[in-house]
């Protein structure tokens, strides 16, 4: 049930900090609730937490605590906090998000950091990313490997606009295009490569019903859900894509669903990838793949 709209006149930070811890409780687990209430306070008072500490006396302006309020609201009808404040950490930067792209996650810095680790000595790489949501892959990538020209593609122009946002606010240089992945046709807009990533629809429809409420209701379907009978079909058609676009020897790294990492790492295989790498993330899930695909293997 939706609560009603807590009404203060004065409120200093340290009573705005439990007011909100006290509103989540019921939620989320404690450690979870404790974590968005650092996120809202920060957000509000434009303080970290040692500082809040310092200025728990404060007093919140009327602006700040209207604002606070309408964050408890939205928060309340579990909407992921990321949403409600508008920004998302990804990489160690600050992201703008709307509910037009997926929130970033910690896996997929995962799989960030792995390509800085793999390719941060490599001269002049170029980098696609299929399917860029919010942008954060190719940004953090720009970022990170300086000699790097970084390219993306979505289907979507909503989302674009907001990976176009996050581009210009952290000043990377980026290539947009407006692209379905599985458009073979549409590829031809799309330069050779060194290295393709992405983070493609991976979660078949029947899982929608075990799903976190937060997730089902606010994030974008299009960028989470494929059908039962084929939810590998991202994957083959980027395993394609990379015959098509990458430059020998190429490499692809995805995120995946950590049930079907075997049947994923198949159908590398199978279009000709090999020196096929599954890693786990730091739950000790499987959650990405690492293929190689080297000159002789296939034609063209």
């Amino acid at each position: 049930m939706k609560r009603k709209s807590i009404k203060f006149v004065a409120m200093t930070i340290h009573e705005a900090s439990r007011l909100v811890l006290a509103q989540l409780q019921p939620l989320y687990d404690p450690r979870e609730a404790a974590n968005i209430t650092d996120l809202v306070m920060e957000n509000i008072t434009g303080l970290q937490k040692i500082d809040r500490m310092v200025s728990k006396e404060s007093v919140l302006s009327d602006e700040s605590f209207n604002t606070l309020n309408k964050y408890i609201s939205a928060l309340n009808d579990h909407e992921p906090v990321q949403y409600v404040l508008g920004e998302a950490w990804f990489s160690g930067m600050k992201f703008y998000v709307n509910k037009n792209v997926l929130i970033p996650r910690p896996e997929t810095e995962e799989l960030v950091q792995w390509i800085i680790d793999e390719n941060g000595s490599v001269n002049k790489v170029r980098i696609f990313d299929a399917g860029t949501g919010s942008g954060c892959i190719p940004v953090a990538l720009k970022k990170k490997l300086q000699n790097s020209d970084v390219s993306c593609c979505d289907i979507s122009e909503a989302a674009l606009a907001v990976a176009k946002t996050n581009a210009r606010g952290l000043y990377a240089d980026i290539e947009f295009l407006l692209i379905d992945v599985l458009d073979h046709n549409a590829w031809n807009s799309i330069s050779l490569v060194d290295i393709i990533v992405s983070n493609p629809p991976y979660i078949p429809w029947k899982e929608k019903l075990s799903m976190q409420k937060n997730v089902v209701a606010h994030e974008p379907h299009q960028a989470l859900f494929v059908e039962d009978n084929d939810p590998l079909v991202f994957y083959k058609a980027l395993a394609e894509m990379g015959r098509k676009k990458l430059r020998f020897p190429g490499k692809i790294y995805v995120e995946i669903h950590e049930d079907l990492a075997g049947e994923t790492a198949e159908v590398f295989r199978l279009a000709g990838y090999n020196t096929i790498e599954i890693k786990k993330d730091m739950q000790g899930k499987d959650r990405m793949i690492r293929a190689l695909l080297h000159p002789g293997l296939i034609d063209h």
